[in-house]
């Protein structure tokens, strides 16, 4: 099924001025994504389901739309090296400053929580028994409220353990079936989900990060948005706080003030 130009131009201007998110270059990706879904919903083409999508005041449909074009496959233990580096370098420099005990760490982006839920193995065994001393929530943010349930529900196919070890996936998951495993409650506990637009206002966070994940999000967005949403994660980390983002993605000239650690990793150094 094809898109018109008219309903395309209609619907990456809609998604960019309200998500930031910029498909001007994706309609090979919209109809792949959405063409099926659209038959099985019983709509004659994309007009009439975007027509249906822009008049529902309930804001449900445009968050299903988002959720289709916007959310990638991911795994546990994505893009190792930033967990390293969160074990060897970040980690042993919060702990050592922090005088209050409360490490705050932000998941932007969260899709389905296995960002997040891996970022909490990570504090659990880092910390062992002394993290019952720490306040270390993390806190995980999605547009999409469908991903958002699947996150909080916790159930995962086999096959997005596969970079996880063993030993992590039977302390931290239950076993379901035999390609099935749901979060144990003592994880599940370490992780706060919520809806959050990246566009909407950063006011609602009253205390900045030490550490913010967003990775393989900026994806979507073009030069100057991703330019003021650097500027925005600057201003909502804590001097020294560590920025992670996709290993495809770079802050090169966009970073500002960032001090770039890795090619993934930045660095709020004042």
């Amino acid at each position: 099924m094809t898109i018109t130009e008219k309903d395309f131009v209609r619907l990456y201007t809609y998604v960019k001025s309200n998500f930031g998110v910029n498909l001007e270059k994706k309609k090979t990706l919209i109809e792949g994504r959405l063409s099926n879904y659209i038959i099985q919903e019983g709509f004659e083409g994309f007009t009439d389901y975007l027509d249906d999508v822009f008049s529902d005041k309930s804001g449900g449909k445009i968050n299903a739309l988002m959720t289709k074009l916007t959310t990638n496959y991911t795994y546990f233990m994505r893009e190792e090296t930033h967990y390293k580096f969160m074990q060897d370098v970040a980690l042993p420099y919060w702990t050592q400053s922090l005088r209050q005990k409360d490490l705050r760490i932000w998941s932007a982006g969260c899709a389905s929580g296995e960002e997040a839920y891996t970022t909490a193995m990570v504090l659990n065994e880092w910390f062992g028994p002394k993290i019952r001393e720490w306040e270390a929530t993390v806190l995980a943010t999605d547009i999409s409220v469908r991903v958002l349930e699947m996150a909080r529900e916790g159930v995962y196919p086999l096959e997005h353990f596969e970079k996880l070890s063993p030993a992590w996936r039977d302390k931290y998951f239950t076993k379901l079936s035999e390609d099935k495993y749901k979060v144990k409650d003592t994880l599940a506990k370490g992780v706060q989900f919520g809806q959050f637009n990246l566009m909407g206002s950063f006011s609602r966070f009253r205390k900045k990060f030490h550490i913010i994940f967003c990775r393989n999000v900026m994806i979507y967005f073009d030069s100057p948005t991703k330019q003021a949403l650097a500027k925005r994660y600057y201003d909502a980390l804590e001097v020294g706080g560590y920025l992670f983002i996709g290993l495809s993605e770079t802050l090169s000239g966009i970073q500002g003030e960032f001090q770039q650690v890795s090619p993934s990793i930045y660095r709020k150094m004042k």
